[in-house]
């Protein structure tokens, strides 16, 4: 029996996905949810399980491809289908079974090459034909130096060109895609606000020096969710449609990590239910697994306000985009030694730019600066937050 198994719906308003690599070929033999194909779709890379026992009749698309939800990724038979003798579905998607086995055969002649994302990117723009090139990494791994002894043994093709020289035509796809997309959306319909302020961390910052091994990051989420219990509308999304403020009564914190693929924003859960160690750990998991594109679909869902931190790269301040459909996101910049007047004397503390950007809609001007005051009060005082780690 043929079936034809289509790319799922995954979720979360994912529509499309990019063909990473196979993991089985035409002719293989395989069980019950193994492993087809890692693809990658705007918020993960995933892995597509096969819906049945049987062989690979045919491998619908090459990697680096792109995939829409509900086509047809593989087709799936019995042994006798691989050589003719099965029945044939007669679904106007599926050639005739010689024309499927030729392709068959021409499949099983292909090399499967094992290469991260951004090295079949660089392939691509050098116009490399992956396939060609001898890994050197883990397991045959082709690597971005495999491609430049690649390219020095041979001319690179060039991509395309323009009036003025040459051009490189980069594919808008995966999470850069979906960036393009939700930052049109906001831009085109919301009126968004910065506001920027400095809070006073000298006292968090002894607090640190003292032996407590965390970043900042822990205790600017704790503080933040203070601020958004006092402010509940910066903590939730406007229905348009339905004339509608929904506040959200649970905190579900996202975390702006960049990667090589761009900015993916995993999601603490229940943020506010958590210590400061266990933030802490969460963080560093979340992180780790958005750079290595391992993140589960749920590690990106659910998220009600978004905090970025552009300080690790020197910046200062910025104008953050909200990370749609919330209502507000905020930048932490550059920690740095300034002159500050305290108790009328001038002395040297440690200061955290701080960028709330806000959907005006919403909120106004007065409700970020009341917001921010709420975040800068509880950094500048630190000690009930230390409280949960007694």
């Amino acid at each position: 029996m043929i079936t034809e198994f289509k790319f799922p719906d995954v979720g979360e308003g994912i529509t499309e996905g990019y063909l990473v690599r196979w993991s089985v070929k035409a002719g293989d033999k395989i069980k019950e949810d193994q492993a087809l194909a890692e693809i990658e779709t705007a918020k993960a890379v995933i892995e597509l399980p096969s819906p049945r026992d049987g062989f690979v009749i045919k491998l619908h698309y090459k990697e680096n491809d792109e995939i829409k939800v509900g086509e047809v990724l593989v087709t799936i038979g019995d042994k006798d289908d691989l050589t003719g003798k099965g029945a044939r579905k007669d679904s106007g998607t599926v050639v005739g079974v010689l024309e499927e086995v030729e392709e068959v055969e021409e499949k099983k002649a292909q090399r499967m090459v094992l290469a991260t994302p951004a090295v079949r990117r660089i392939a691509k723009n050098m116009g490399i034909d992956i396939s060609e090139v001898n890994g050197t990494g883990s397991h045959c791994k082709v690597t971005e130096d495999d491609l430049k002894r690649h390219a020095n043994g041979k001319s690179v093709i060039k991509q395309d060109s323009d009036n003025f020289g040459d051009i490189i035509r980069e594919p808008l796809k995966g999470v850069r895609k979906t960036i393009v997309k939700n930052i049109s959306v906001y831009q085109q319909t919301a009126a968004l606000v910065t506001h920027m302020d400095e809070a006073d961390i000298s006292e968090l910052s002894i607090i640190k020096e003292k032996g407590i091994k965390l970043t900042y990051l822990p205790f600017i989420i704790k503080a933040v969710i203070i601020a958004l219990k006092e402010h509940p509308f910066f903590n939730s999304t406007l229905d348009v449609k339905k004339s509608e403020i929904i506040l959200k009564k649970y905190y579900n914190i996202g975390i702006g990590v960049d990667t090589k693929d761009g900015l993916i924003v995993p999601v603490i859960k229940e943020a506010d239910k958590k210590n400061i160690i266990h933030l802490a750990e969460e963080i560093k998991k979340l992180a780790e697994n958005a750079r290595s594109r391992t993140l589960d679909l749920k590690d990106l869902n659910g998220g009600t306000f978004t905090i970025t931190n552009i300080g690790v790269y020197g910046g200062i301040f910025a104008t953050p985009i909200i990370n749609y459909p919330e209502a507000a996101i905020l930048a932490t910049g550059r920690i740095q030694e300034k002159p500050v007047v305290v108790n009328s004397e001038i002395k040297i503390r440690k200061v955290l730019p701080l960028s709330l950007t806000f959907d005006h809609r919403i909120m106004d001007g007065g409700m970020a600066a009341r917001f921010t005051n709420s975040i800068i009060r509880h950094l500048e005082d630190p000690g009930l937050l230390l409280l949960e780690l007694r």
